[in-house]
């Protein structure tokens, strides 16, 4: 974690041989900076979704990626539109069997639904 400081922190940016990366990288620390990274949760940027919401809205995605409608899906798969939408809005649960049936309809990994 870093320590409060009087002065905000620098940026630094560097150019040279990658054989040398690690050595840099270690002597910078020797000297107190540190690594930073550019990324931000998920969580962060989109609070309004839980994890327990988060399958149906990748199920969403997928669906729309895909340019299907609930129905289309659901005659694709044989699972009731009915439940598709449940899913879809985190009022359903995604079992196994049917993450399986939709991965292979939505042409994705069927452990993103679970």
């Amino acid at each position: 974690m870093l320590e409060r400081m009087k002065k905000p922190p620098i940026e630094l940016k560097f150019a040279g041989p990658a054989q040398n990366r690690d050595k840099a990288i270690a002597a910078l620390k020797e000297l107190g900076f540190t690594e930073i990274f550019d990324y931000v949760p998920w969580e962060d940027l989109f609070p309004e979704y839980t994890r327990q919401e988060l399958p149906g809205v990748i199920l969403a995605g997928s669906r729309i990626k895909e340019g299907i409608t609930q129905k289309q899906l659901s005659e694709m798969t044989g699972i009731p539109r009915r439940h598709i939408s449940e899913m879809e809005n985190g009022r359903c649960n995604i079992d196994i069997k049917k993450a399986k049936i939709l991965a292979k309809a939505l042409n994705v990994g069927y452990k993103v639904f679970l």
